[in-house]
C-alpha cells in the first residue's frame, strides 16, 4: 500500500519544503498549486527533487478553492489508487492567498476590504480545508492513522496593520481544525494546526510592514533567528509518524517566539 501526502499550496514556502521532506521519507506527493509561467520553474524544481528522492509526484495547477477543479483532482487521486493501491496519510493545508487591506479605516490609498475580498480570503485560506477534507474522507482516500495539518500564525490571535482579513482566516482555520479533529477522532484520524513563527517566505514578503515583522521576530525570538520552512517540514514529518491521540491542537513551531511576545 503506497503512502501519499496531499499538499495544498505545494509550490513554494511551507508547502514546497514539506513536499520535499515527505518525499525524502517515502511519501508520494499530490501537489495542489496555482502558478503562472513566471513561477513554474519553482514547481518543476520541487517535482524534480521529489522524483530524485524516488517518490512519485502528481501536481495540479488549479485554484484550490474552485469546486469543479477540486472534484477533478479528487477523481484523479481515486483513479491513481485504483491502479496502484494507496492512501492519503498526510493532508497539509498551506494556502496563502488573501486580501491585505484595512477592514474599516484606511487613511491612505487603496480603500478598505470589500465583501468579495473578505469572502475570497476566508474561502481560500480557511474554508477550503473543510471542503478538501470532506472529499478526501468521503471518497475513502484517507484511512485510520492519517494526519491533517493546517498552517496558522500568531495572526490568529494578534492584530497587525492590513492583516485583518488574513487574521480572520487564521482564526477560522483554527476553529475548523478543532471541529475536524472532533469529528474524525472516531476514525483515528488526527487534525492539528501548526503555528509557525515569522518565516521569510514569498507570502510574508507581500504583507505591508513585513520588514518590521522580521526585525521584531529576530529581536524577540529566544532562538535568535526566524523560523524556516524546513523547521515546519521537520515538524510535519515528526507528527505524521506519531499516533493520532495528538489531535485538535495548535502547535507552535516557532522556537518560543509567540510566548516571548
Amino acid at each position: 500500500m503506497q503512502k501519499w501526502a496531499l499538499i495544498l499550496g505545494a509550490s513554494s514556502g511551507f508547502g514546497g519544503a514539506i513536499s520535499r521532506k515527505l518525499a525524502a521519507n517515502g511519501y508520494n506527493i499530490f501537489g495542489i498549486h496555482l502558478d503562472r509561467k513566471a513561477t513554474m520553474h519553482n514547481v518543476e524544481a520541487i517535482k524534480a527533487d521529489i522524483e530524485a528522492a524516488g517518490s512519485e509526484s502528481i501536481f495540479f495547477n488549479i485554484n484550490a478553492a474552485d469546486t469543479r477543479a477540486r472534484k477533478e483532482a479528487i477523481r484523479v487521486m481515486g483513479e491513481t489508487f485504483s491502479k496502484n493501491p494507496g492512501t492519503v496519510q498526510v493532508l497539509v493545508h498551506s494556502l496563502a492567498f488573501g486580501t491585505l487591506l484595512p477592514v474599516v479605516y484606511n487613511p491612505g490609498p487603496g480603500g478598505v476590504v470589500h465583501k468579495n475580498q473578505m469572502d475570497m480570503t476566508l474561502d481560500v485560506m480557511a474554508h477550503s480545508l473543510v471542503y478538501w477534507t470532506q472529499d478526501v474522507v468521503g471518497h475513502k482516500l484517507m484511512d485510520e492513522g492519517a494526519h491533517i495539518f493546517c498552517m496558522t500564525s500568531s495572526g490568529g490571535h494578534t492584530a497587525w496593520p492590513n492583516y485583518g482579513a488574513v487574521s480572520a482566516a487564521k482564526a477560522a482555520i483554527e476553529a475548523h481544525i478543532r471541529q475536524i479533529a472532533l469529528e474524525l477522532a472516531p476514525k483515528k484520524i488526527a487534525a492539528n494546526a501548526l503555528r509557525a513563527g515569522v518565516t521569510d517566505t514569498p507570502a510574508l514578503r507581500k504583507i505591508p510592514g513585513n520588514e518590521q515583522m522580521i526585525a521584531r521576530a529576530l529581536q524577540s525570538n529566544p532562538g535568535g533567528r526566524l523560523t524556516t520552512p524546513e523547521d515546519v517540514a521537520e515538524a510535519v514529518l515528526t507528527f505524521a509518524g506519531m499516533n493520532t491521540w495528538i489531535t485538535g491542537n495548535i502547535i507552535g513551531i516557532d522556537g518560543g517566539e509567540d510566548n516571548a511576545g
